[in-house]
């Protein structure tokens, strides 16, 4: 059996020659790398009136895929349905997921693992650590994501063919909800490194990290962990916002390094808009450190 994958960042970026680097990032982050998808997006419009067209349009294809998809693929789609608004809209852990659907956790993990073999969910754990007790679960697929994030708690405005205002009430929300397609696109920036041989750390896997800082005393999360042996590892942070990313942000992410034994590490420090003197200077002095801008990333 063949599994055909959707397309990367990379290769979803050659097939639009008009949208300019931002555009991109947006357009993977909405529909993904599946062709199908990407077919119904146009880089003569605008992101707003692409958003507008598709997941806003009740007559567009885009519209009723997921629950289409859904129900080709499973029987009872309503609590598949459930399970994925769930997550879709911040429910994360498994009790947090069951209580919003009003299962029992039993019956909701047998209905997430066929969704993770169907590539819409995925689950992961604090990279490194096997405790299925940490696991959260997340929406795999962008294009589900997207959809499941904002057009059930629109519907009857979209219904009523109020596309502009719908719009109005999604556009708040969008760069928050880059902020995790950003990690995605600086992994597979990571990944390409490494196989070009230009990434300082040799790595064989890489994921995200979150657990308790005994220092601090509360919760701590790295956006990007890699090791290569016991020694050596490497971590990043991703910022997708409009300010430069200061000396704060360095510094908060070589503290959170801290709480590993790795002797030799590397930081990488991915933006959207670029770095403030004060962390480009102790990037320098550190020695390192790479700052990688996002336009960086697609030349």
């Amino acid at each position: 059996q063949m599994k055909i994958l959707p397309f990367d960042f990379e290769e979803t970026c050659h097939y639009f020659k008009n949208f300019t680097d931002e555009e991109k990032a947006y357009v993977y982050g909405i529909v993904g790398g599946t062709p199908q998808y990407l077919l119904q997006m146009s880089d003569k419009l605008s992101i707003e009136d692409n958003i507008k067209n598709t997941f806003l349009n009740p007559n567009s294809a885009l519209f009723e895929e997921p629950e289409n998809l859904l129900k080709q693929e499973v029987r009872e789609a309503a609590l598949y349905n459930a399970i994925i608004t769930a997550i879709a809209t911040g429910a994360s852990r498994m009790s947090e997921i069951s209580g919003k659907v009003g299962e029992s956790t039993n019956i909701c993990s047998a209905y997430v693992k066929n969704l993770i073999s169907l590539g819409i969910i995925e689950k992961e754990t604090p990279y490194g650590e096997k405790a299925s007790r940490k696991a959260i679960y997340s929406i795999a697929d962008n294009m589900f994501r997207f959809w499941y994030r904002f057009v059930p708690e629109n519907n009857s405005i979209i219904a009523r063919g109020a596309a502009e205002l719908a719009y109005k009430r999604i556009e708040p929300y969008l760069s928050d909800y880059m902020g995790k397609v950003f990690e995605e696109i600086c992994k597979q920036y990571l990944w390409k490194q490494l196989l070009s041989g230009e990434c300082p750390v040799e790595f064989s896997s890489l994921g995200r990290w979150w657990g308790n800082d005994p220092k601090e005393k509360r919760q701590a999360e790295i956006d990007i962990l890699a090791e290569q042996d016991k020694n050596t590892a490497l971590f990043g942070e991703c910022k997708w916002t409009n300010e430069k990313v200061d000396l704060g942000v360095l510094e908060t992410l070589v503290k959170r390094s801290e709480l590993f034994p790795y002797k030799n590490v590397y930081y990488y420090l991915f933006a959207k808009t670029g770095f403030t003197k004060g962390c480009t200077d102790r990037a320098k002095e550190m020695g390192n450190v790479a700052l990688v801008r996002y336009e960086d990333m697609l030349r």
